[in-house]
């Protein structure tokens, strides 16, 4: 098993299941006990502000809460933050760059000094163990290299195409895959 942890999967053109479909996740954790992400293209309509009011102000565009997954949706609340420094504090645990982990249960001042913004994710992404390494070897997933900008992304509906673009060869290619096959086609 070759650990996709702190990278990105990208859904295939071919992926019908309506969780995935055109999806770009975002890999936390990937073990052999079994793996955690969060999608990270599907915004909800609703403020975050309107779910958690103090973290309403740092809310990165869209200031709405996104899907992260279909597991535990109604139950699971998960926060990523970028932060001026890298300095991990007992509620913010760093990813990616400047972007990490933040507990949304905590006062956001007391969470980090110095959040400039956030993104509030309602469920996860997840796999049991050898789960993920099966749909990766059926070619279910493309695995590619994260930015840190990717996670806070500003245009959620691009980050598919925009993602699929930056790489080389073939894989450039699927970017222009037509919608049409899909179960969200449009």
């Amino acid at each position: 098993m070759t650990s996709t942890a702190r990278r990105l999967l990208v859904s295939v053109p071919t992926l019908a299941d309506p969780n995935f479909f055109r999806s770009v996740v975002f890999m936390i954790e990937h073990t052999d006990d079994g793996a955690l992400g969060l999608v990270l293209n599907q915004p909800t309509e609703t403020a975050v502000g309107a779910v958690l009011e103090a973290w309403g102000p740092y809310a990165a565009p869209p200031d709405v809460a996104f899907v992260g997954g279909p597991v535990q949706q109604h139950e699971a609340a998960i926060g990523l933050a970028r932060v001026g420094g890298v300095d991990a504090t007992d509620a913010w645990q760093p990813l990616l760059g400047r972007v990490g982990t933040i507990d949304l249960g905590r006062d956001p001042l007391d969470a980090h000094p110095d959040i400039e913004a956030v993104r509030v994710f309602a469920g996860y992404s997840g796999w049991g163990p050898g789960q993920l390494d099966g749909e990766l070897e059926v070619g279910g997933w493309h695995v590619v290299d994260a930015l840190p900008d990717d996670l806070l992304t500003s245009d959620p509906e691009g980050l598919w195409r925009t993602v699929l673009r930056r790489q080389r060869g073939d894989l450039a290619m699927e970017a222009n895959y037509p919608l049409g096959g899909g179960p969200t086609a449009n």
